[in-house]
Parts: C-alpha cells; structure tokens; sequence
C-alpha cells in the first residue's frame, strides 16, 4: 500500500498509467475538427463570395481538459484509493498474538475493540502475517493455533465479554508454555484499563514473550468503566454507589425495576474530576422500595453496571412488643435493646405507643408487619392470641423470647410444649456449668455461621418431648438441648429463643452471632402481599419456600453486556451457607440462584470492591488508543464522477455535431408542444391519486400471484430490518427443504394495508408501542377469525426475571397494552401433542435467538362442541401464537446465508433448531391440522412401507 496523507492506494502500480495524460492531451489536440459543408450557389454568384465564419484548428480548451479530467479519475479509481487506511504497519515480526481482554469492563466498549479487533487482523493479514486470538476471560480453550485472516474474524466474531473479572494470571501461565519457542512475535493486548491485581506482571509476560523478542502494543481505553452496587443504610433507604477506576467529569442516571422490568423510579448521579465514587439515594416509600428487583447504570451495558436485588434486600417491618416495664430506667438491660440495636440495620422496627398488650398487639398488626417479636410476654387474652394465631397462619413470623413470665405457662403460640420452670447452668446450687453454642446443622436456617467460642448460656428453658408435639430445632448447645425451636403454623413461623432477649440468661445478645441470627429469621420471613409482588419471580412464597438449604442451583444469570439469560447446564450450584461468602466468577456468574420465589441475588461487585486503574506502561511498551476512523473506499466515488463526466462529453459532441440546427428545432418542438403540455396537467388526475391506486393493485396482485410471509411494519427501522431479514431467512430454508415456494417478505402497514391475502403475520412487539385504535383493532379481530395467524414476538426473554408463570419482561407490558381490547381466546403453552409439534419436524420446544421463552397457542377447548366449532372457523389452527424467543433474529440471514445474530446459549444448533419452529409454524398455518386427522393416517403409513 502507497499512502499520500489521509489516502492511501491497495493496487499503487496502476498510477503509473498517468504518464500516459500528456500523450492524450496531445492527440486530442491535434484531431482536426469536422470539416465545414458551405452549400455553393451558381458559378456567377461565387465572385466576392467571402466566409465570416471560423473553425478552430484544435479542439477546446475546455473539452480537452474535460477529457483529461475523465481519464485522469479512471485511473485513479483503478488504484484502489481508500480514505483513513491503516497506514501503519504492526511493529516487530512474526506472528501476530492478539490478547482481548474480555472480562465485564471490556463490556460498554465492546465495539470499539471490535473495530480495532478488525483493524489488527487486516493488517496482519496484508503482511501475510499468521494470526492468533485469546481472551482474558474467556472458558478454557485448547492450544492456541495460528488462523487465517478469515479464521480470525470468525474466531473475533464468537469473542464475547463475560461477566466476571479476567484471569490474567492463570492466561500469562498458558502463554509462558506456549509461545516461548517462537523466534519473533508481535503482541497486541486489548487492555479494559483496569490492574486486578497483577497488570505490570501480565505486561511483563507478554513482552517476554519469544525470548525476550515480542514487542508489544497496548491499547487502553479512553473513559473507565462503571459499577455499581447497593445497600440499605440504617434509616431503610436504599444507597447506590458507583464507582470507577479514574476519570473525568462524568454525570448518569440510575433506573430502578420491579421483576417484571416496570421502572420504579430513577436517581441521578455525578462524578467531578478525579473522583471514583459517587453516591445516590432512592427516595420511596416502604411497599415500593421492597419491590426493585434490579438497579442498573442508563447506556452502561456491562455486568458491573447491574445489581440485583432479592429478599434480603428488601426492608422488612418488625413489631416488637415486651412487658417489661424497667426498661426505661435500665436500657441495657431491657429485654427490646438488644434486639432493636441487632434489627435497625436491616429493618424498620415499630413498637406500640401504649403499655396495654393487647392494644398494643391489634396496633402492630394493622401495619402489615412480616416479623412479631414478643420478650418475655406469658399470658396474652384470649383476643390477642387468636388475632395473633390468624395473622401467622396468613403469612406472619412470630418470635419469642424466653423469661421468667414465659417459663411458668404454656401456650398455643409455641413451636413446642414447655417443661414448667426453667433449666440453670453454672449456678451456685447447679453441677453443671455454661454451655456453648453447637455447630448449625445443615437444616438449619443459620448454617454457615460460625458460633464464637466466647457465647454461653447460663440458663434456658427445656421443650416437653412428653407432651407429643415436637417442633424443629435450628440451633442447640453443646449437650443436645435446644437454644432455637420453630415449627410451621399455617403459611407462617413460630419461632422460640431459648432465652432471654437481654443478658440476664445468656451473653448472646451482645454478639455479632445474635444480629445474623435475626437477620436470617427476618429474611425467610413470608412476605405481605405488597412485598411478595417484588420478589423475584412475582409470587408469594409457598411453605417452606423460604428454606435455605442445601445447594442453591442457578435460575438467571447476567452475561456480560447486563442481560438476565437461561443458565448453562455446566454451572455448578452454591451450597445455600456459603452463599454469602460466594464471589462471582465463571463457576458462579453473576445473577439469582435457588428455588422460584426465594431466589438469591449474587452480584459481581461486593462492598469491598475497589477500581483500580492499570497503571502506565509507556518505558515497555507502545501506547494506543481504542479511536480507530473507518476506512472509505473511494473507488466507487470515484468512477460515478468519470461516468458524469462522460456523459457530458457526449452531450457536447451532441451539440457540437448538431449546430445551430438542433437548437432551432429544439425551438419549434417546444414552441408546439407547449399549448399540449398544458392541456395534459390540467385535465390530468392527480399524481397521487394514480400512485396510491396503483401502489395498492401491484401489492394486491403480487400477493395473490405467490405465497408471501409478512411482517408488522413497527416504525422502528433496526425491529423492521431484522424482522424482514428474519423472514426472508425462513424463506429461503422453506425453498430449501419443503415444497414452498415463497417469494420475498413484504411489511405491510397493519391500519391501512389489506390482511387477508398474508397467511401469516409476524409482530414484533416494540416497548413503546401505543394502544391500537378502534378500526385497527377490529381489522386484526377480523383477520384473526377469518383463519389468519399472527405471531406476536415480545423479544424480551434475555432482560426478563423468573415469575411464577415463566418470565415477565417489558415486552409482555407492551403486548397486554397492544391487544389488550382484542377478543383474544384463551391461551396455554404449547401441549406435548399439539400440531405445531410435528406439523413438519418433531419438536419440544420452539427457540429463537433465546432459548427458554414459552410459546403460547389458542388453548384446547375441553368440550366436543368446542373443538366442533373451533375446526369449522379456523381448521383447527390458532389464530394467534405468542413468543419472547425473538424468532427472527434468529432466522435472520444475509446475502450469502449468514447468520447475522448469535443465539444463546445454544449457538448454531439452537439456530437449526429455530428455523425448524419457523418451517413448522408455517406449514401448521398452511395446513391446518392435516397432521392431526387420523383419516390420512393409513395413507402415510403406506407411503412410509414404500
């Protein structure tokens, strides 16, 4: 390549052809000129005849350069030209390693290294240089092999950022091994600006790399990445930060979800100069704030920017009662001090404002508590017990504490019977002295938590096993006996301490064991109605549902770019008491782990995660930047200026041949045809009458003519261009493998287009899309019962969280808003037998670009009359399918049937088998329930014998 300034030439050698220029100017200069017809008159009249009239010897000066100008940009448009080419070549020699960094911070970037990804393959690859690709972060890989140019994209193409830290230490080892017998090697390491730790010795590894021989390139970015996480300070409002590594001045937004993707609130936020943390609060009330799912940073699509929020996010109301009444003149040694210094961090305590229990017992009740804590309460009235039993049979988690009062009664409001008087250990009159705390078992809701060796218990009181009803115990001494006793009570806890709730029993209270105690029991409490509605997966939690035990296997997990998908089969579960001491990584992405409805947040960014940004680098290595202009081919620019050019030298060797003729009778054509011209425009019909009228026969006509898939015209040009990709995808596969013939995909305009010549219509649901009007509505309810089929795609499955239905994202908000004054029948999820399922392929399920959205179908009607009525209207098909699969992307091919979006996460057999949903939605449209009628069914089993 020859680069003169900002352009350079792929084939330089045709410039030599401009040495040529002064030879064409010569010859056109000296062709003579058409020779001049002078029409004689008699012999007699030639005397004194004298011609005014001049001919040039030589053509125009204007014509020649004109020529010039022609011949000049044909040649260089044969050169090759190209606007900002990558002049510079790769440094060093050998091959040409390139090392991505391809961790979360990689993430909002992500194009930029794409381009400069390519620009370093395209340069290695005019040098003839081999070329080699490994990421960071990226699941462990064989031998790093030498590619081709094309190998390289493709391996480029399948690069995609994760959603933990990278492994740069583990990657600097592999290189180490690998590459050291390599004489020469340039390396090019895509750095996301961050150290982890180890930045100058990955450094060090790479340019020590050959021998010693490498030289290397660093490109780092220009604006750090973001993070964020969250935390409940200890007035119950909700505090992000967000963080970076360095920077300038930067401001930003925070958005808050609910589970089902519906934006509570937004907080704005703003980083001077230098600064690496900021700090935002989100003002809501008690009910709102429980329900936020999701917190994440507007236009920062990484892993980082999103934190997760579930059940032990959410701010929980705790009653607390006690009959004590010297707590006023003693506080520490009131039975409620401890238990309120242990529940303020993480919940909002209530007390009643009178000393009447049972007043204060109906007050706490009506304010929606989760948790009811009673110290030392013995007796309560007969309407306090039962409004007390009705409230934790609903949901509620009672908690009792121990004492003098509760040891000489018994009660219905206990897990277990109790034996009368209480149990002391060390005392004056006793041989047996403190015990400790025994190690939780792994039923228990405290496993995990190590008891300290400083905690005794000085007096208890013991369960009756003789009374025959046994409770659960979460938590004993030493020698067996039980410290903390629950057991179920309708769809709620009662729960027994014990002990006391102050120090006069034990020093438990004092202990940071005792504030996780009751954080875990506050935490599995049963949620109200307000708060179940935020829970992860919308639903109220069954009994037992709140258990955390055992192993927490992956629900929804976050890639790198802040997106919730499916989980990988190969991830490995968290064992439920080592959950809070978990860190995400490639085992253990980021995302929500356990049963549906109790799911547990486990986030990449930790309270004590600090940015750290990659310290310079200059004296060992070259620095680049992440800006990388686009080359320009001026190649076709170039010969449309020469084709211009050319007709104008026509023209003017037109007129030039022509004369003074031409010009007369271009005067006389116009002169008659004026008076015509006049008379057509104003007896014509309006232009856009005809237009439209046309317009609409011609797509009338070639819709009759062949079978055509259509597709809803959004507004949206990206939804429109894969939605019309998608389709022209499915048809060509359809030409491909089945005896259909479709022609091109047509979009239509679903408020003015006719319906009724399309079998099939695919909509993709915008967010944002409005309510339809009347007329509208009632051309799709016609279309739909006259036996057409509308697929309504939500696309919405990667950014949607568990529910109890399947998922919920904004997609399904838009299309309830979309068709939600339609007659729509009702709806069920594709049944094991249904048609769809081998109209032509044998499937059980039905993926697009997502893999694990439900494909919704007219349900079955249970009566035969039913079922009468539905195959005489519509052949037994449904007039309407629902998906959040986003099908089309994944059918979406272009001109040389390659695919233009991945599918995840099962790569290109998901996409094999999405194009079998495609051809079986559409013969199932085609055919009816062909495939359903036992009457063929002979006839088939004969074809198959031949």
């Amino acid at each position: 390549m020859m680069s003169l300034g900002a352009i350079g030439f792929l084939e330089p050698w045709v410039l030599a052809a401009l040495i040529v220029l002064p030879a064409i100017w010569w010859l056109l200069r000296i062709t003579p000129p058409r020779p001049n017809k002078i029409v004689f008159p008699p012999t007699r009249l030639l005397k004194g005849l004298e011609d005014t009239r001049q001919t040039s010897a030589h053509s125009p000066w204007w014509l020649t350069a004109l020529r010039m100008s022609m011949a000049a940009l044909l040649i260089f448009a044969l050169a090759g030209p190209v606007l900002n080419p990558d002049r510079d070549a790769l440094p060093g020699s050998g091959p040409v390693l390139i090392v991505a960094d391809n961790g979360w911070a990689a993430a909002s970037g992500w194009r930029e290294r794409q381009k400069i990804i390519e620009s370093t393959i395209s340069r290695a690859g005019r040098d003839q240089r081999p070329i080699m690709l490994v990421g960071t972060a990226a699941p462990r890989q064989a031998r790093i092999s030498a590619m081709s140019p094309q190998k390289a994209r493709e391996a480029a193409a399948g690069l995609q950022p994760q959603p933990f830290n990278p492994d740069r230490a583990a990657l600097a080892g592999k290189l180490a091994r690998e590459f050291n017998a390599y004489e020469a090697l340039a390396v090019v390491w895509l750095s996301d600006g961050l150290d982890y730790g180890g930045g100058n010795g990955f450094a060090a590894t790479l340019s020590g790399l050959a021998g010693g021989n490498a030289t290397l390139t660093i490109a780092s970015p220009q604006t750090g990445a973001l993070a964020l996480r969250a935390k409940m300070d200890a007035n119950g409002k909700l505090i992000a930060h967000i963080i970076r590594s360095s920077g300038g001045a930067r401001n930003g937004t925070l958005r808050a979800f609910t589970a089902r993707g519906e934006q509570l609130g937004e907080a704005a936020f703003a980083m001077a100069d230098g600064v690496t943390q900021a700090r935002t609060a989100f003002e809501l009330p008690l009910e709102i704030r429980n329900q936020i799912a999701r917190l994440e940073i507007t236009g920062e699509t990484s892993a980082g920017a999103v934190h997760l929020l579930d059940s032990r996010s959410q701010w929980r109301r705790v009653g607390v009662i006690s009959g004590e009444a010297r707590e006023r003149a003693q506080p520490l040694l009131s039975p409620l001090y401890y238990v309120q210094r242990a529940l303020s961090p993480y919940a909002e305590v209530v007390s009643a404002k009178g000393s009447n229990i049972a007043d204060s017992v109906s007050e706490l009740l009506q304010r929606q508590l989760s948790v009811l804590i009673l110290a030392d309460i013995g007796k309560l009235v007969s309407g306090s017990l039962d409004a007390i039993e009705s409230w934790v049979e609903r949901g509620g988690t009672l908690v009792r504490f121990a004492g003098p009062r509760l040891e000489q009664t018994a009660g219905r409001l206990l897990p277990g019977a109790l034996r009368r008087g209480g149990r002391t250990l060390g005392g004056s009159l006793s041989w047996s002295t403190p015990q400790q705390l025994a190690a939780f078992e792994d039923t228990s809701p405290f496993y995990g938590l190590t008891p300290p060796r400083d905690v005794t218990i000085r007096r208890q009181v013991l369960s009756d096993p003789a009374a025959g009803r046994q409770a659960k115990v979460w938590a004993r001494l030493k020698d067996g006996t039980p410290l903390v006793s629950a057991a179920r009570r309708g769809d709620g806890w009662l729960v027994l301490f014990h002990i006391t709730a102050n120090s006069d029993w034990s020093n438990l209270p004092m202990s940071g064991l005792f504030v996780e105690m009751l954080r875990r029991i506050t935490e599995r409490s049963v949620m109200t109605s307000a708060e179940a509605k935020a829970s992860p997966g919308g639903q109220t939690l069954p009994a037992g549902a709140a258990q955390q035990t055992g192993l927490l296997t992956p629900r929804q997990v976050l890639d790198g770019f802040g997106r919730l998908i499916a989980p990988s089969p190969a991830l490995a579960p968290i064992e439920a008491g080592k959950f809070a001491a978990a860190k995400a990584g490639p085992a253990h992405p980021p995302g929500y782990y356990g049963p549906a409805g109790s799911a547990r947040a486990l986030n990449l960014i930790r309270s004590a995660t600090v940015l750290t940004p990659l310290p310079s680098l200059a004296g060992r290595a070259q620095q680049i930047s992440y800006r990388v202009e686009a080359a320009v081919q001026l190649k076709p620019w170039l010969l449309g200026a020469a084709f211009l050019l050319f007709l104008a030298d026509m023209i003017a060797v037109l007129v030039f041949s022509a004369g003074a003729r031409l010009l007369a009778l271009a005067r006389r054509v116009g002169a008659a045809a004026t008076p015509v011209l006049l008379a057509i425009a104003v007896l014509a019909p309006p232009a856009g009458a005809q237009q439209g009228e046309s317009d609409a026969d011609r797509k009338a006509l070639e819709a009759t003519l062949s079978t055509r898939l259509a597709f809803v015209i959004t507004g949206d040009a990206e939804i429109d261009r894969v939605a019309r990709a998608g389709l022209s995808g499915l048809s060509r596969v359809l030409k491909a493998r089945t005896a259909i013939e479709p022609a091109e995909p047509v979009g239509i305009n679903i408020e003015t287009d006719e319906l009724a010549f399309y079998p099939l219509l695919y909509w993709p649901v915008r967010e944002d899309v409005k309510t339809l009007g009347d007329k509208t509505l009632a051309r799709i309810d016609a279309y739909m019962k006259q036996g057409g089929m509308i697929i309504f795609d939500t696309r919405d499955y990667q950014i949607s969280l568990p529910s109890g239905t399947g998922t919920r994202g904004p997609g399904a908000t838009a299309l309830s808003r979309l068709i939600g004054d339609l007659d729509i029948p009702p709806l069920e999820p594709v049944p094991e037998n249904h048609v769809l399922t081998k109209s032509f392929y044998l499937l059980s399920s039905f993926p697009g670009r997502w893999d694990g959205g439900a494909l919704w179908v007219e349900a079955t009607p249970e009566s035969a009359a039913g079922k009468s009525r539905r195959a005489r209207r519509t052949d037994g098909v449904s007039s309407l399918l629902i998906t959040s699969n986003d099908f089309a992307a994944a059918w979406a091919l272009d001109d040389a049937n390659r695919a233009l979006f991945p599918v995840i996460p099962g790569g290109e057999v998901q996409r094999e088998m999405a194009f079998r949903t495609g051809i079986n939605i559409v013969m199932y449209a085609l055919t009816g329930n062909y495939k359903a009628d036992q009457v063929h069914v002979p006839a088939l089993l004969e074809r198959l014998g031949q």
